[in-house]
């Protein structure tokens, strides 16, 4: 092989290696985000335990509320909704994942729907939210959340009654 090729192998092999191992901190962030969508569909806070880094001061933004601190989350948010809400059904969709060293964060859309229990009240929300999310001991951990969501305006029915403004 002459020098040239050398050369060229040589860079090249880094740099696939560098793109394979973002594939890679991708992936593993969008099987985090789905785990957490799954847990807050289901009231199950052992998703958060198990990705989240509870750090003193950790606080979590919703739509102009707050979580201060893992426990505070779960036990006072997460854990709660399956009781106040019926047909609770969570979408995030659309990640953008960005990645640089052991710092990540993802932005994706949101949509929420479900029908408050003590009031009978129809949920329909769309939005956009934010994890961000630090590399420790080799594994991605979620350390801030924001969220924000709005009502979704009535979307128009055929006379059948078939929702044709549900898209994303």
């Amino acid at each position: 092989m002459n020098d040239f090729l050398k050369l060229l192998f040589s860079l090249a092999l880094p740099l696939a290696a560098q793109s394979v191992g973002a594939d890679n901190d991708k992936d593993a962030i969008v099987e985090i985000i789905t785990a957490v969508e799954h847990g807050w569909e289901n009231a199950d806070g052992t998703p958060f335990r198990e990705h989240f880094l509870d750090t003193p001061g950790a606080r979590y933004f919703e739509s102009g509320g707050q979580n201060v601190g893992l426990d505070d989350l779960v036990e006072n948010h997460v854990e709660p909704e399956g009781d106040a809400l019926a047909d609770f059904e969570l979408d995030f969709f659309d990640p953008e994942i960005h990645v640089e060293g052991d710092m990540a964060w993802a932005l994706f859309d949101t949509e929420i729907r479900a029908t408050v229990r003590a009031t009978d009240r129809a949920l329909h929300n769309r939005g956009r939210a934010t994890f961000i999310f630090r590399r420790v001991d080799g594994a991605w951990k979620v350390v801030h959340t924001h969220s924000s969501s709005r009502p979704v305006a009535a979307e128009p029915t055929d006379d059948n009654g078939h929702d044709h403004g549900g898209n994303h």
